[in-house]
């Protein structure tokens, strides 16, 4: 058995770049050890040959050929000590275990698993000098055949883990801003998309409002003339062949019902027209600086227009409106919210929908028990919440605006919930945006709310944002 191994540097066998996720096997490890029982000068002489050696992991030797891992002697404190009078000459040819004792080197051991950011930050806490000491990680490496006595255990410097500790960070840093140009290129093309949208709006809405003028004189002026005709009919009640034939050409009965449907019909496209437009225009609002007073109600039924399309089947939308003053908000972002939670409830009751469809056409061959009809309720009201309840301590009572969202879909399982709940989470948001996710912030970080929801399975799902009233 030797008493000093032969150090051995190791590195990242993939060679690749590091990452915000690299761990400490990603970085160069010394393997360097020794047993308690071999001789300071031999120790000292592998300290000489390779001077960039941070330390040595001391090992206690044991019955059948095996080892117990008994702690790290560093170089820094290794040196200090033969500087001490007369260190070098009372011990360089003593053993090991005569100066470990003395020399109390900190000793921090961490995972080869560990993140390079975690683990200089538990590095940085050691007191001095000893945090400048290598770090001993400890991984399932396995040791050479000729060194069978060697525990798991690699040396980490110090120096090392703080140089790559600031590149992670600059990687860091870099993504942040690139990600953060990337919302702002996203919010620019948003904001244009918007002006261009609201621009078209109002251009729908100018011949709309032609149409919707002169169809109010059309209805009349035709009425009139039918009126006309029907005193024709009355003061000169002997035909004439010619009007008869006429009459017969062009079928003066049938024309005489329809046309008043034609009106009829085309007064209600275009009101319709001119109800998708104004929504449209209320949709792609465009938030200013400051927040400022928006009626809620009137938003949610604009959004709801433009999303009917999206209503392939027969789901039912029940409102229960309260009475909300205005509220003050970023109403453009707010529409985003809305629509985000409606569209996935959408999405929730799709699958209802066609086993309803299943059980309708062929009846429950397939054990599939019948549902209620999907509906989509949303309820708006003022509450009162306690500072327990809001977490703040500014008041004791503050009012909210509350609007929820729910559906009678299947609801969502413990699993998808918690998904939903982690993707509110800072760092995986980051990561992974979703639409709920981007509402939660929306609501929560520039309006100062709560985004809240609740889901049982087998009764449904339910979504409340939650909104201080100013």
């Amino acid at each position: 058995m030797t008493e000093v191994s032969i150090p051995y540097l190791w590195e990242n066998p993939t060679g690749g770049d590091l990452g915000l996720e690299s761990t400490l096997e990603d970085l160069p490890l010394y393997d360097f050890q020794a047993v308690l029982s071999c001789s300071v000068r031999s120790l000292v002489q592998q300290f000489e040959r390779h001077p960039l050696l941070p330390g040595v992991i001391i090992v206690d030797e044991k019955e059948n050929n095996e080892s117990e891992f008994l702690g790290m002697v560093s170089r820094r404190a290794l040196l200090e000590f033969f500087l001490r009078p007369k260190g070098l000459e009372l011990f360089l040819d003593e053993s090991l275990d005569v100066i470990y004792s003395y020399l109390g080197t900190p000793l921090l051991v961490l995972s080869a698993q560990t993140s390079i950011l975690t683990a200089n930050q538990q590095a940085l806490k050691r007191s001095a000098p000893g945090y400048v000491d290598p770090i001993v990680v400890q991984g399932n490496w396995s040791s050479p055949p000729h060194d069978s006595w060697m525990v798991p255990y690699r040396l980490l410097n110090s120096h090392e883990l703080n140089l790559a500790y600031w590149q992670i960070r600059g990687i860091e840093t870099q993504v942040r801003y690139e990600r953060t140009q990337v919302q702002l290129l996203k919010s620019e093309k948003m904001a244009s998309l918007g002006r261009l949208v609201d621009g078209v709006a109002h251009e729908i809405l100018d011949p709309v409002g032609f149409i919707w003028g002169n169809l109010t004189y059309l209805i009349a002026y035709s009425e009139s003339l039918i009126q006309l005709l029907d005193a024709y009919d009355i003061n000169y009640p002997q035909p004439i062949s010619a009007i008869e034939e006429l009459k017969e050409e062009i079928e003066f009965d049938f024309l005489r019902q329809d046309f008043p449907r034609i009106l009829s019909s085309i007064k209600s496209g275009t009101e319709r027209l001119s109800k998708l437009a104004t929504s449209l225009q209320n949709f792609c609002h465009i938030d200013e600086i400051h927040p400022k007073p928006a009626d809620l109600h009137s938003h949610l039924d604009s959004i709801l227009l433009l999303i009917k399309s999206r209503i392939d089947r027969d789901i039912k939308i029940i409102k229960n409106y309260g009475h909300l003053p205005p509220v003050t908000c970023y109403i453009g972002q707010l529409n985003q919210v809305f629509i985000n939670v409606l569209i996935h409830g959408f999405d929730a009751l799709l699958n209802q929908a066609i086993k309803q469809d299943w059980v309708d056409e062929y009846g429950n061959t397939q054990g599939v028990e019948p549902s209620e009809l999907p509906q989509i309720v949303i309820t708006t009201e003022m509450i009162s919440l306690d500072s327990s309840q809001t977490h703040s301590s500014e008041t004791p009572q503050q009012r909210w605006v509350s609007i929820r969202i729910a559906d009678n879909s299947p609801g969502l399982s413990p699993e998808e919930q918690q998904q939903i709940l982690d993707s509110f989470s800072i760092p995986k948001q980051s990561r992974q945006e979703t639409s709920l996710s981007l509402s939660y912030h929306i609501v929560t970080a520039k309006h100062g709310g709560q985004f809240k929801f609740r889901s049982q399975p087998g009764i449904g799902t339910e979504f409340e944002i939650l909104l201080p009233f100013i």
